[in-house]
């Protein structure tokens, strides 16, 4: 297979790769955030203390997070069906991916806050600040650095299950890498499709570092 026949394949591939990334991303931090929040809240000495409901909390993300995403795919085909109308293709990929990010940005969520000084929770609920004032006063802009490590980390991960996804039908360079480089024993356009996954993993994590970095000044006043 030559390059011009190549390049627009691994163009649209990336194309539908950061289509179900970003979507994918986009749900796992709005369903993420306050999952996450309500965790570190819910638990003993938190300021909405409910250990039963932090237990079930706990339970509904240890089962999402626990299950292989491959498996998780498959078992959600009628839902994703139900969803959008197709279990085959980039959008309907987005529909497990989303659902399998969402515990697992939760859990790094939960461990971001957990990091705030318990000084500073301490020092706002003796001032009177409910939960608005604690969570978005305190918790979260002190727990800011972390919390952008965790979704960097998050885009990664959802970048390998979209690959993972193309296995199954889920379109992106997972799909061009099994269709074009196993099944037709193309070696070059399989490794080419790895290297596009590397560049595409790095640049992520660079951005990411960067971020972080910026938050970390930014809190620090330099």
């Amino acid at each position: 297979m030559t390059w011009s026949e190549m390049e627009p394949l691994l163009t649209q591939a990336c194309v539908d790769t950061l289509y179900m990334v970003g979507w994918s991303t986009l749900v796992a931090v709005l369903g993420g955030l306050p999952l996450g929040v309500l965790l570190v809240l819910t638990d003993r000495g938190g300021l909405l203390g409910n250990r039963p409901v932090n237990k079930v909390l706990g339970v509904v993300v240890n089962i999402g997070r626990s299950l292989p995403f491959i498996i998780l795919m498959v078992a959600l085909i009628p839902f994703t069906r139900w969803v959008v109308g197709t279990s085959i293709g980039p959008t309907a990929a987005i529909v497990p991916l989303a659902i399998g990010a969402v515990p697992f940005f939760a859990r790094l969520v939960e461990t971001a806050l957990r990091e705030v000084d318990p000084g500073l929770v301490e020092a706002v609920q003796a001032m009177g600040g409910g939960v608005p004032t604690l969570v978005f006063k305190a918790l979260l802009p002190q727990a800011l650095p972390s919390l952008v490590a965790g979704l960097t980390t998050t885009v990664i991960t959802l970048t390998g299950y979209s690959a993972m996804a193309g296995a199954v039908g889920g379109g992106g360079l997972g799909t061009v890498a099994i269709t074009y480089g196993y099944q037709r024993f193309e070696t070059p356009f399989m490794l080419l499709t790895v290297l596009v996954l590397i560049v595409l993993v790095t640049v992520v994590q660079l951005l990411g570092d960067g971020a972080v970095r910026l938050t970390l000044r930014r809190q620090h006043g330099k």
